[in-house]
């Protein structure tokens, strides 16, 4: 039990000092008002490319594996706003607006390799060509990986009812697409989290290397997305304070709390990596 103690303050205390020490929390600003500017020239780009390939879901689709992680009164304004700007009908796939809004939207993806970066205490010396590439990559795949559970979701019910022809109790799971939805919201994120962990920063780090800063920001935040939510229920005054701005401010806001979690998860995962060098190099 003592040298798990240990173990616990020794990580923690590494983990915490350098975020502090590192400007931690203006990199978790940083990350939040990268991602918001971010969001929506990645949808704009993604449904412009969904548009092409014929994904006629893709909209509703992207709403959902977006926001359904998102405390419900802070997804909603986000989400109508969202709806308003893709249902704007947009020129070819290749116009330059197009483009623009894809290098925008990697701008998102390279302010976490900053972080990610500095939390693991690597030096990129990778070119800026690759970088940017390889954060284009990112934006491509998700809109790919979008589309594709939009043509599923779509399939899905058509696939439902040809089988409850011949198994009449799968009538049951009918009423679950919620449930889908949301669990399907979920697996996004956490395939999310173990690509940019794995890929984003510089070096190489296995895969149980990840695993426990992964864990702790899922769980930080489930719980910090409750207590927020609670607290716009019962305290918060933002609709008064900034007005038509409130909701994008709200995003913001929760957007912080998020990267400051995520940047805390890497400065874990780089501790504990960390003290089992040192453990290594003690038996030397």
């Amino acid at each position: 039990m003592g040298k798990v103690y240990r173990f616990l303050r020794r990580v923690l205390a590494d983990a915490v000092g350098h975020f502090l020490s590192d400007d931690g929390w203006a990199l978790a600003s940083h990350v939040a008002l990268s991602g918001i500017l971010a969001l929506f020239p990645f949808l704009i780009f993604a449904t412009s490319l969904a548009s092409f390939l014929g994904a006629s879901a893709f909209t509703d689709t992207a709403v959902h594996v977006i926001f359904d992680t998102w405390p419900r009164l802070i997804a909603e304004p986000i989400a109508r706003e969202v709806r308003n700007v893709l249902n704007v009908q947009r020129g070819g796939l290749l116009t330059v607006s197009v483009i623009a809004a894809a290098y925008f939207a990697s701008n998102g993806i390279e302010a976490l390799r900053v972080a990610l970066n500095r939390a693991y205490r690597v030096f990129d010396t990778r070119s800026i060509i690759y970088c940017r590439l390889q954060s284009l990559g990112f934006v491509i795949i998700a809109t790919v990986g979008i589309m594709a559970i939009s043509f599923l979701l779509v399939l899905a019910p058509l696939a439902l009812r040809i089988a409850t022809r011949w198994i009449p109790e799968l009538i049951l799971v009918s009423g679950t697409i919620s449930f889908w939805r949301y669990f399907i919201a979920t697996s996004v994120l956490v395939i999310g989290l173990l690509a940019v962990h794995l890929w984003l920063p510089a070096g190489r780090r296995r895969f149980l290397d990840i695993l426990p800063g992964i864990f702790l920001t899922l769980l930080a935040w489930t719980v910090g997305a409750s207590i927020f939510a609670s607290y716009l229920e019962t305290f918060a005054t933002y609709v008064s304070t900034y007005a038509g701005l409130a909701s994008i401010m709200v995003a913001i806001v929760f957007l912080y709390i998020i990267a400051a979690i995520f940047i805390v998860g890497a400065e874990i995962n780089a501790s504990i990596i960390r003290y089992r060098e040192g453990k290594a190099a003690e038996r030397l």
